[in-house]
């Protein structure tokens, strides 16, 4: 999490990256571009970027072009989608020590503007968010504790119905190689523990595990994984859980910020059922 706890979205994030981040069963891909040096000093040090990407799922093809400008420490990002929706995006970080403001907008909902503030100190992590409609969802998380043990929770709460819509509560521990953590979520009615070790660092070699109980229905979901580094550029990754489908992946790394990615999924009690096959494609100078 880096220096103190973070924020309530960093409890578990290390091994749900492991286990979920990059696979995928659909065809994407992403190009972006950037405005040269000597255009961002020409406008006074405006950075302007424009990202292109595309999903393929089944027949149907999904698509966004997205700009983004920034300007010390102001972004505007906006993102035009083949839905016919435009998601604007303006971010002001560090407005105060350690303060992050976020605005969003998708057009043409008239109900879907959306203020959120981050602050993040040394002991302490809290986010809070609102609608802003006449009767808006307000949402607050906060993490109180080190980079090493921490604990906090996150509730949303609906002006209009008065009553909890959410409420999670987490503990993490880190420590040294070693992350572990646990949450419990949907009010009550589901506990989830997640685990991530390195076990070699030279060759980015680390194991994960989630472990998922549901309280109403009395089932338990396992799921464990694995990365490893074939060489600086390249990566696979593995994972399965207790209802027998498998997922693996293997990444390459042509530029610090271009991948492709083939991953795979089959369900191994029914292996005669068709594989699912992805690619990702990401391009960035």
């Amino acid at each position: 999490m880096g220096k103190g706890p973070g924020l309530y979205t960093d409890i578990g994030k290390k091994a749900k990256d492991l286990l979920y981040k990059d696979h995928n069963s659909d065809q994407k891909f992403s190009i972006t571009t950037q405005s040269p040096a000597a255009f961002i000093k020409f406008t006074s040090e405006i950075a302007v970027g424009i990202t292109s990407s595309g999903t393929k799922k089944g027949d149907s093809l999904l698509g966004d072009v997205s700009l983004q400008l920034k300007q010390k420490n102001i972004t505007t990002d906006l993102k035009v989608s083949t839905d016919n929706t435009v998601l604007i995006t303006a971010t002001v970080d560090e407005a105060a020590p350690g303060l992050k403001s976020i605005f969003s907008f998708r057009a043409p909902d008239q109900n879907s503007g959306k203020i959120e503030l981050q602050y993040l100190h040394e002991y302490a992590g809290i986010s809070t968010s609102m609608g802003l409609t006449q009767n808006p969802t307000v949402n607050f998380s906060a993490v109180m504790g080190t980079n090493v043990l921490a604990a906090g929770t996150d509730v949303s709460f609906d002006t209009k119905s008065g009553n909890f819509t959410k409420i999670n509560a987490g503990l993490s521990f880190t420590k040294d190689d070693l992350v572990a953590s646990l949450t419990l979520n949907d009010k009550g009615d589901s506990v989830n523990a997640s685990y991530y070790h390195i076990v070699n660092p030279l060759f980015n070699t680390a194991v994960g595990a989630e472990v998922n109980h549901k309280f109403s229905t009395n089932v338990n979901t396992i799921t464990v994984g694995t990365q490893h580094s074939l060489d600086p550029l390249t990566t696979v990754k593995a994972r399965v859980n207790s209802a027998g489908i498998a997922n693996a992946l293997i990444q390459h790394q042509w530029t610090p910020s271009s991948f492709f990615t083939i991953s795979g999924e089959v369900d191994t009690k029914a292996i005669d059922k068709n594989a699912k096959v992805g690619l990702a494609l990401s391009l960035k100078p």
